[in-house]
């Protein structure tokens, strides 16, 4: 293959090519950076298992690490170490992504080491079998963190049994079950060219970083995976106590589109009502009255779906008092909206987009995300442009949609008996049925 590619972009411009097989290449060329940053993104999460296989990609990840068709662990370690690049990676809802980060000199040798752990990697039995003992680890210690468990219990009142409602980390039964067989036929059904981004950022040679990929990553099949089917919002509570916590964490949310549909009022609409100290979560539950000891409001979207979140932390005995002032806020702004709150989150938003361009390892996901649903990159300005345009009566409306819906909750840690039913009964839309998990 000869790329074709612009002879001198721009500093900061993306330059993306399309390999023969669909994957898809894209570099920022950033001058003023000593290092590089190289990953490598595959749409396969959790959203992409079924039950039995719930936790899968996240065993994959980890994995990938452990040896390839021509290097054992030591080895695939030892190559990037001696080059004194940083290792990482991450398993998501919607993807699976792979980081090193070296000297920019480097950026070429790194693209092809990962190349070689994305699209060579062997599944070791032996390997398998001690690495399961660390994810059993992992979950137990994630099992036990009460916000975690929150999460976990808020993504089932969201989704129920759709692959959607499933925990990234899967389940205990799962990971003592699965097979190398397993992981091998997984990887041969999503990590396909048009499932998978190369993204690197640094003082690079565009020409050479897409050549370095076109060779690592030659032998990948071009397509793989059926579409996701979007998942159908439910509502409703779930609960779980925790021995040994002293706080109570609840998240509650409403359904919001996806990054295909018109979210950005949605997004408005999160920041507006809890990003920031003087937002109305914080400044009214923390600052005025001390009920919360943390609170956030974000707006989840993926190509599929999207969630309202809104999380606190709090002593078990306020439990009842924040659930009655988060309702009477958002009932209050679904009847109005201050267009200086609007400007004052339009603006957050800006500086938080601002700081991840900045940001190479978040800039490169954004692309990456981009490609996936759009099939190019947006520009900072786009991102701004589709921020600016949202208006307060936007915003309003964006919360009088999301009251129409039923509310999920969940609750974990410490909590009086029957509280999570009170709850539901409080939050609009919200189910007064409760499935109490553990309590």
């Amino acid at each position: 293959m000869s790329p074709r590619l612009p002879g001198h972009p721009s500093p900061g411009d993306a330059v993306v090519e399309t390999l023969h097989n669909g994957v898809r290449v894209a570099v920022f060329r950033e001058p003023r950076m000593a290092t590089a940053a190289i990953s490598v993104f595959v749409r396969a999460g959790s959203d992409h298992e079924s039950a039995r296989l719930n936790g899968v990609g996240h065993v994959i990840e980890h994995m990938a690490f452990k040896g390839t068709r021509t290097r054992d662990c030591q080895q695939v370690n030892l190559d990037a170490e001696r080059l004194g690049a940083d290792v990482d990676a991450h398993t998501d809802k919607d993807h699976t992504a792979f980081h090193m980060r070296g000297l920019a000199g480097d950026a070429a040798s790194l693209v092809a080491m990962l190349g070689d752990i994305v699209t060579r990697c062997s599944f070791p039995e032996p390997e398998l079998e001690r690495e399961r003992q660390v994810l059993l680890q992992e979950f137990a210690e994630d099992d036990d963190d009460p916000v975690s468990t929150a999460y976990k219990r808020f993504d089932r009142a969201c989704y129920g049994e759709h692959p959607a409602g499933q925990p990234v980390i899967g389940t205990r039964a799962n990971l003592r079950r699965f097979t190398r067989s397993d992981l091998v036929a997984h990887v041969a059904r999503l990590y396909a060219g048009a499932n998978t981004v190369v993204a690197v950022g640094g003082d690079v040679d565009p020409v050479a970083i897409v050549r370095a990929a076109a060779r690592a990553f030659d032998a990948m099949p071009p397509a793989g995976g059926d579409p996701l089917s979007p998942p159908a919002w439910i509502g409703g509570v779930r609960a779980r106590r925790l021995p040994g916590c002293s706080q109570a964490h609840v998240i509650a949310g409403y359904p919001i589109p996806p990054r295909s549909g018109d979210y950005e009022p949605f997004a408005v609409a999160a920041a507006v009502f809890g990003r920031g100290m003087s937002s109305p979560l914080l400044d009214e539950l923390r600052e005025r009255r001390g009920i919360v000891y943390h609170a956030d409001c974000s707006a989840d979207v993926r190509d599929t779906c999207g969630q309202l979140v809104i999380e606190a932390s709090m002593a078990p005995g306020a439990v009842r008092s924040y659930a009655a002032e988060v309702s009477r806020m958002l009932r209050d702004h679904a009847a109005t909206i201050d267009p200086s709150a609007v400007q004052r989150a339009r603006n957050q938003i800006r500086v938080a987009v601002a700081r991840d361009h900045e940001s190479a390892p978040e800039r490169l996901e954004r692309a990456a995300l981009d490609l996936f649903s759009y099939g190019r990159i947006l520009s900072f300005d786009e991102h701004m442009d589709r921020i600016a345009q949202v208006t307060p009566d936007q915003v309003r409306d964006a919360f009088a949609r999301m009251l129409r819906a039923p509310a999920a909750v969940a609750v974990a840690g410490a909590y009086g008996r029957g509280e999570e039913h009170r709850v539901a009964q409080l939050l609009p839309g919200a189910r007064a049925a409760c499935s109490a998990i553990g309590t």
